[in-house]
């Protein structure tokens, strides 16, 4: 796990900067709109790093995940005049942020104490390894991997909105920027499927445990039915797939297959495979019969045999 994280903090550094040396450069006021959100940036990640010290509850960035990309990206359109491509552009990531801050709320993420609400299960566990029990050393991977990696992720995965201000960027939609659109609002329509199937299975699971009833086909304890028989996590695969598919609209805006906004979500699949490794160790050592399902259905991508 601690590999993980130095290789996942290192390519926060890396990938970024290969990626500015790729395509046209920032014009003088896309700089300006990328300042700007980047002094937003800092504040949020001092406040996420202050309030998980504070309450040592460190999963305040989840808190905001789905919100800040909100911000950044009519920040843009404000910026732009509410160009189309950048409403567009927008109203895709305002639909994702409505979905995921649903999902997240309805399992009792928000309070009326705002710092308060659940924690990520990992964390507690994490907290108790070697090399993790200390406070000292957990402060500095609550710093700068939790609070500043995952918001510095936020914020680049958001920067394809940033190309709609460069200076060949068409301010119209194109044919292309609607397939794009459609594309990701499907992709969000799989997760929100996904997501259901997993809260379903885990209500009535835990329902059954507190009545005291026969588990039966819940007895497993984790969902292998609908989705989650096509792949292990098929909420992360779409949710990988949506970033993926706003980073095409760079491509409509600069003409450019790479160019410098291609970072976030070459980093966030990078996230995710170390997330995923991390929450499947948990559940093959809590329930006997993962590793089986492990073996039989693939972890993001659909009847390949790439099981790991």
């Amino acid at each position: 796990m601690l590999l993980t994280i130095l290789i996942l903090i290192l390519t926060l550094v890396v990938v970024p900067l290969m990626s500015f040396y790729f395509g046209t450069p920032l014009n003088a006021l896309q700089i300006e709109v990328m300042t700007d959100m980047g002094i937003v940036l800092a504040v949020v990640t001092g406040v996420c790093f202050l309030l998980g010290e504070i309450t040592r509850n460190n999963s305040q960035i989840d808190k905001i995940w789905s919100i800040i990309p909100i911000y950044y990206v009519w920040h843009v359109a404000y910026a732009g005049d509410f160009a189309p491509r950048l409403v567009l552009m927008a109203v895709v990531v305002t639909i994702w942020g409505a979905r995921l801050t649903y999902n997240f709320a309805r399992r009792g993420a928000y309070q009326w104490k705002f710092w308060a609400g659940e924690e990520d299960y990992r964390w507690a566990v994490l907290r108790k390894r070697p090399g993790f029990n200390n406070r000292f050393v957990w402060m500095l991977f609550n710093l700068f991997f939790i609070c500043s990696y995952q918001n510095t992720l936020i914020f680049l995965f958001t920067l394809p909105v940033l190309t709609g201000l460069g200076d060949s960027a068409p301010s119209t939609i194109q044919a292309w920027d609607w397939v794009i659109a459609i594309a990701i609002i499907a992709a969000i329509v799989v997760e929100f499927i996904a997501d259901q199937q997993q809260y379903n299975f885990q209500t009535e699971k835990h329902r059954r445990i507190k009545a005291g009833e026969n588990l039966g086909p819940y007895s497993k304890g984790f969902v292998d039915t609908g989705l989650w028989s096509i792949v292990r996590h098929p909420n992360y695969a779409m949710e990988q797939t949506v970033w993926i598919l706003f980073y095409g609209f760079s491509i409509v805006a600069t003409h450019e297959w790479i160019n410098w906004s291609m970072a976030g979500c070459l980093l966030l699949v990078v996230l995710f495979k170390g997330s995923s490794d991390f929450s499947e160790e948990l559940s093959a050592e809590k329930y006997p019969d993962y590793t089986n399902y492990q073996r039989k259905v693939p972890r993001f991508i659909p009847f390949t045999k790439f099981n790991r």
